[in-house]
């Protein structure tokens, strides 16, 4: 970040009691000071303890906010804040000195202060308890979550799996939606270097109490386990014991166990840093729950606060552990499993040294990829992202610049209209037509004479009737894709109150300048842009066997072409599959109501039926924005069109580390590189095929192509040669 970012944060979380959201807290504005960020905490109850909040007071760029001790909210602070008094409390605080961001956590929070539209674009949501399964996603919650969504700037997730979730039930999280995993510090002490576990063994347990935590069962380990001939004790640190309705007596039961169950040694709660300390000393973590939390998609802060101290730890099988972890994992407590399955995992721990090494690999290794460091550089990433900095060529000016957006169908200009509006010193406004030739003439006379800068998209009427209206002394900028050189409008428009026409590939630009005859020096090239970022997510199992095509209509798209890509590969393995993200082609009245155009598509449907090759191998998934969900199952992006201007299709393909392969379609060999060209299906499918059957050969081919796409296409990339557009900065 090249300016001050001011941040505020809070959420519905206690700093007086050690549990997973209070250190969600700590860490969160410990990660924003080491990224720079200026940033205001601001605590839900009155303090009763500083063991949470003295550390971070003395951080650079922070400053703690304490509402009932500085008189900020009504009442004797006996109570937390409820949402409706924290929203209006952030809004006060916000009206005094003006946030870049808020970063809240909370369902019922969130809901409150996007309900109240204070920070409506500046909300940064961290979401944790919402839904987490079809079952639980109603109609009710997706409104609120698509709600929630729309109103925040990024959504913030745990996992890729909660991610994933998001987007598949939630539409207007996609793009939206980053990682955000929870991060742990490292000790500031020197960790004891232990050859063989204490004797007796111990055991560590650090946070709440509460029954779906297996707290009270947990404390029954050191007398399960005499009974299997293995000496152990327990130790737990933490202050805050649930008290559950659902479990009445959970809380007597609990504070009775802490106190007095045989071989369990309480510490109480205790600062971050002395409870590390406690742990340390230790020879085997505690992060075994109740099944019914194997379902989650979050990850448990436990292993990596345990892994930070070289501690292997005892936990459920989730696929977010697996993913954390690896499958193989040793220590993993059978799903359905209790006190006793639990001990084994113990005994396990104490009996094979090579068990217990091996897991307290995989915690540190974890823990390295999880620390206060690393978070750091996440939140500097999204924050540089969201908050760019202004172009050399507008600062110093007397007011900001003025920058007109016009057009029939903005959808690929999306991402890019966030940066235009978050850089300094620009101001940005739309003037959206209702159809490719239907506008509001008064509303486009008044952008054309408010805007320094007008960008025109798609070389159609709009761009004829701005090019006709430009006011002197403002500059036209109009892009072309690829339909509008088949029409007459490139030769409508007056090319000399056009300062830059923009392509997306040098064939374009060629046939733009032979279609119409402009000057070489009116026309550039800016390819479409490609959000790495998004993109880029691990792969789902079975990626490398199976093909993707996004977009299937209208048929010059050539899905039949996929087809025999496919045959030719089911041929001699029948794990080969064909995935379809598009809108059915009856979708498309300009499509369908040609009758070419459904030959060939009734042609190709009754080919899927009678072919026994590709009998099962089709699937087609809904059109829709969760591409970068959809491409993690996906190994490879076929480009089989007869024409295209660009095809984003490949590059998103690619930022997923699927493997592109186009057929030679005019220009593509000067957009993507020519190994991945093919010149038949046939030669495609053997490419492919080779590509799998070489060890390594699939990963290492996405990799490059993840790489490539990176340093051609990437959103960052694309976004400077725009602002240099719009500024007329080395353009």
């Amino acid at each position: 970040m090249t300016r001050t970012i001011k941040a505020l944060v809070y959420g519905d979380v206690d700093l007086n009691l050690i549990d997973g959201s209070a250190v969600w807290a700590q860490s969160t504005v410990q990660a924003l000071s080491l990224a720079g960020c200026e940033t205001r905490l601001v605590l839900k109850s009155p303090v009763r303890t500083g063991r949470l909040v003295d550390p971070l007071a003395g951080l650079p760029g922070v400053t703690v906010v304490r509402p009932y001790e500085e008189r900020l909210v009504a009442g004797q602070g006996t109570h937390p804040l409820s949402p409706a008094q924290a929203s209006q409390l952030l809004a006060r605080l916000d009206g005094d000195e003006p946030c870049d961001l808020l970063v809240l956590r909370g369902r019922r929070l969130v809901t409150r202060v996007v309900a109240d539209g204070a920070f409506d674009g500046r909300i940064w949501a961290y979401l944790t308890d919402i839904p987490q399964s079809a079952t639980e996603m109603t109609e009710e919650a997706r409104e609120e979550l698509g709600r929630i969504a729309v109103a925040s700037r990024q959504l913030l997730c745990q996992t890729e799996e909660l991610r994933c979730f998001l987007e598949s039930w939630v539409p207007e999280a996609c793009g939206r939606a980053v990682l955000c995993p929870p991060s742990v510090p490292e000790p500031v002490f020197p960790v004891p270097e232990q050859d063989r576990p204490h004797e007796p063994l111990r055991l560590v347990y650090t946070g709440k109490f509460a029954p779906r935590w297996n707290t009270l069962p947990m404390t029954q380990l050191p007398e399960v386990l005499a009974e299997q001939g293995v000496r152990a004790e327990l130790h737990t640190v933490g202050d805050k014991i649930h008290d559950d309705p659902a479990h009445p007596d959970f809380k007597e039961a609990m504070t009775q166990a802490l106190r007095g169950a045989p071989g369990v040694h309480h510490h109480g709660g205790q600062p971050r840093e002395q409870a590390m300390r406690i742990a340390a000393e230790c020879d085997l973590g505690l992060g075994w729950r109740d099944p019914v939390l194997d379902a989650s998609l979050e990850l448990s802060t436990k292993v990596l606060e345990f892994g930070a101290l070289g501690l292997p730890v005892v936990l459920n099988r989730t696929p977010a552990h697996e993913a954390l972890l690896g499958a193989d994992y040793p220590l993993y407590v059978p799903g359905r499993a209790g006190l006793t399955e639990a001990a084994e995992a113990v005994a396990r721990a104490a009996g094979e040294p090579e068990a217990r090494r091996l897991a307290a690999d995989r915690c540190r290794e974890a823990a390295r990829r999880h620390t206060l460091d690393s978070a750091a550089v996440r939140w500097r990433g999204h924050l540089d992202r969201a908050f760019p900095s202004a172009p050399a060529s507008v600062t110093g000016r007397s007011r900001p610049l003025r920058v007109g957006v016009a057009g029939h169908d903005l959808k690929f200009l999306t991402r890019l209209l966030d940066h235009f509006r978050a850089l300094p010193g620009v101001d940005v406004r739309l003037d959206t037509w209702s159809a490719l030739a239907r506008h509001d003439p008064v509303a486009g006379r008044e952008l054309a004479d408010w805007a320094d800068v007008v960008v025109v998209e798609w070389c159609g009427p709009a761009a004829v009737w701005y090019s006709r209206h430009k006011r002197r002394g403002s500059r036209l900028v109009v892009r072309l894709h690829r339909f509008e050189l088949d029409a007459e409008w490139p030769r409508q428009v007056d090319i000399d109150a056009v300062d830059q026409v923009v392509c997306v590939s040098p064939y374009y630009k060629r046939r733009a300048l032979d279609v119409t005859g402009w000057p070489d020096a009116k026309v550039t090239v800016v390819p479409n842009w490609v959000d790495t970022g998004q993109l880029d997510r691990p792969k789902a199992p079975g990626a490398r066997f199976r093909l993707g095509m996004i977009g299937i209509a209208p048929s010059r798209k050539r899905l039949d072409l996929g087809l025999d890509v496919l045959e030719k590969l089911r041929a001699h393995d029948r794990r080969w599959q064909l995935s379809v993200k598009s809108k059915p082609p009856w979708e498309y009245w300009w499509v369908w109501n040609k009758p070419e155009e459904r030959e060939h598509y009734d042609a190709i449907l009754r080919r899927m039926q009678n072919s026994p090759l590709l009998e099962g191998a089709v699937v087609f998934d809904e059109f829709g924005p969760d591409v970068a969900n959809w491409l993690r199952r996906i190994g490879h992006v076929l480009s089989t069109s007869d024409d295209e201007s660009f095809h984003l299709a490949p590059a998103e393909g690619m930022a997923s580390g699927a493997v592109p392969a186009l057929l030679p379609w005019p220009g593509a060999d000067e957009i993507y590189d020519r190994r991945w060209i093919h010149e038949t299906p046939e030669a495609m499918a053997e490419a492919i095929a080779s590509l799998v059957d070489t060890e390594g050969g699939w990963e290492a081919a996405g990799a490059v192509a993840r790489e490539q796409v990176r340093e051609g296409f990437a959103l960052e990339r694309v976004a400077a040669a725009w602002t240099g557009l719009l500024t007329s900065d080395g353009m």
